[in-house]
């Protein structure tokens, strides 16, 4: 399994600046031709480190809502319940889960759909407490800084290595530590499917 070089880097860090730039212009600044970046970022898309491109929207010009950071102390083995709640909300813009099982939220809501979050959205039988707090400015800056790749096995949930292996099944590329994890879930696939046309 090939993994991330100097040029796929750079490529990420041009697109996380601008995901509209057009490859000839990344190819001018990697030295590479345009549909060689652009194989570059297919096989990105493939490997799954490039999920999608998105618009960063100025809700300061396109909403008169409040932007609002939302911590909520979820009541334990509620947290995805929560999380998956706040995703799905109008108005949400992104969600964090804490290692201490809190789940966090920038939002930009009208003073009437806080009450709908908290109460309709999430349900009061999920949440311990919540804070909200009004934000006077906010920034997005992600870094893809000196990344690798490091997917998990899907057999094992070990790292994936260089030496590891992936294989495409039904159109889904899947990644695997060594051989013998390919193989155990590839037989157990094809079993399956067995299984299922029998």
């Amino acid at each position: 399994m090939r993994e991330l070089d100097d040029t796929d880097r750079e490529i990420i860090r041009l697109l996380v600046e601008d995901a509209r730039r057009p490859y000839n212009e990344i190819a001018d600044q990697v030295g590479l031709s345009p549909p060689t970046v652009s194989d570059r970022v297919d096989r990105l898309k493939e490997l799954g480190v490039i999920e999608q491109f998105t618009a960063d929207l100025n809700y300061e010009l396109l909403s008169d809502g409040l932007s609002l950071l939302v911590t909520v102390h979820a009541r334990p083995g509620s947290v995805e319940a929560v999380r998956s709640a706040l995703s799905s909300f109008d108005g949400v813009e992104h969600v964090f889960v804490t290692a201490d099982a809190h789940v966090v939220c920038k939002a930009n809501l009208r003073e009437r759909d806080v009450e709908s979050l908290l109460a309709d959205a999430i349900g009061e039988d999920a949440v311990e407490e919540y804070d909200v707090q009004l934000l006077v400015d906010s920034t997005w800056n992600p870094q893809p800084g000196d990344i690798d790749f490091a997917p998990e096995c899907v057999e094992c949930d070990n790292t994936v290595t260089s030496e590891g292996e992936s294989t495409r099944i039904d159109d889904e590329l899947y990644h695997f530590c060594c051989s013998s994890c390919k193989s155990r879930f590839v037989d157990r696939y094809e079993r399956l499917q067995e299984g299922a046309t029998s």
